[in-house]
């Protein structure tokens, strides 16, 4: 059996895996508004550039027990320590939702899946929306359904319900279209495209806590039916927050979207959904001139995103974060 490649996938008898490029599914930042996009409150998302990526084989010679009946899983993809290991039967689950979804059933042939790609598989950067998203359409094009992006997006949501019980919705729809987006779940989900005036840099924090995002949105579910007045006081400045950042993000006016994200980190601490490794690294991208920070995805635990406009500002708020002992990433939104 020839060697396995971590770039590009082998097939069992040699040959690269279909002779194709992979299928993607992008990473992405939250940078305004999650878990208040629960409720129906806007939210602006974009997609980052790093992906995960997707392969489809015949699972010919392959031995072993499957990861879902007929479907082999080969999980390349480089991941916080631990990450996996705790996401591994939600990540059952999500597949079983996928090949549903598809109206796929592999026991009669059974197949390979490979995920790869340089996003790493962490809290709060949307890992798990962007496996679903590149499983996918790695499976569409394997079984000529030729599907649209709205269909993927569609599947993919169906995905992320494995990892995440009652998902937003916005994970998945940066996967699978990409770039800088507002988006307000609904009957049906309102998704319009936003603009920058040039690609900016950011820096994202990686405390190295695997997250539970379902807990997280239960906690603020409970501490909300608890205490309506107070939530219904924070979410109704998380609404007028949101106005404002899409204004501001609109006319590039990134001095006016920092402060509103050190604004909306408030607004999440007040919700319980910060921890201590993100406010810490919230203060330090603020202390090294981070025009804005907070954290990002579902919280307690996962990532900080910091915004950073320019090569230098970048590179010492991310210097700054790697001296405290953490995982920085840098990339550009937009």
């Amino acid at each position: 059996m020839a060697a396995l490649s971590p770039c590009r996938p082998r097939g069992l008898l040699g040959c690269e895996v279909m002779m194709l490029e992979p299928d993607r599914g992008y990473g992405k930042v939250i940078l305004f508004n999650e878990h208040f996009v629960v409720y129906g409150i806007p939210a602006i998302a974009s997609a980052i550039d790093r992906s995960t990526e997707a392969w489809v084989e015949p699972a010919t010679g392959h031995s072993g027990e499957p990861f879902v009946p007929g479907l082999y899983l080969d999980d390349r993809r480089p991941a916080t320590e631990g990450y996996k290991e705790s996401k591994l039967e939600q990540q059952r689950d999500s597949v079983r939702r996928i090949l549903e979804a598809l109206g796929i059933n592999p026991t009669d042939s059974p197949i390979r899946v490979i995920l790869a790609g340089d996003l790493k598989a962490a809290s709060g950067i949307g890992a798990s929306a962007a496996s679903c998203t590149a499983m996918a359409r790695a499976l569409s094009r394997y079984y000529g359904l030729d599907l649209d992006d709205e269909r993927i997006n569609e599947v993919a949501f169906e995905g992320e319900k494995g990892y995440h019980g009652t998902p937003s919705g916005i994970d998945n729809t940066a996967a699978t279209f990409g770039g800088l987006i507002w988006f307000q779940k609904g009957k049906p989900n309102v998704l319009e495209r936003l603009t920058l005036p040039r690609k900016v840099e950011i820096v994202m924090g990686n405390t190295g806590l695997v997250a539970n995002t379902t807990a997280a949105v239960a906690g603020v579910r409970e501490r909300r039916e608890a205490e309506p007045e107070r939530y219904a006081r924070i979410f109704d400045e998380a609404r007028e927050l949101a106005e404002r950042a899409r204004r501001a993000v609109e006319e590039g006016d990134l001095d006016a979207a920092g402060r509103l994200m050190y604004e909306n980190h408030r607004l999440l601490q007040e919700i319980e959904v910060s921890c201590e490794e993100l406010d810490l690294l919230v203060d330090i991208a603020r202390r090294n001139g981070a025009i804005g920070a907070k954290m990002t995805g579902g919280g307690l635990g996962g990532n900080m995103v910091a915004l950073t406009p320019g090569e230098n500002m970048q590179e010492r708020v991310a210097a700054a974060i790697e001296d405290a002992g953490f995982e920085a990433l840098r990339t550009r939104i937009g």
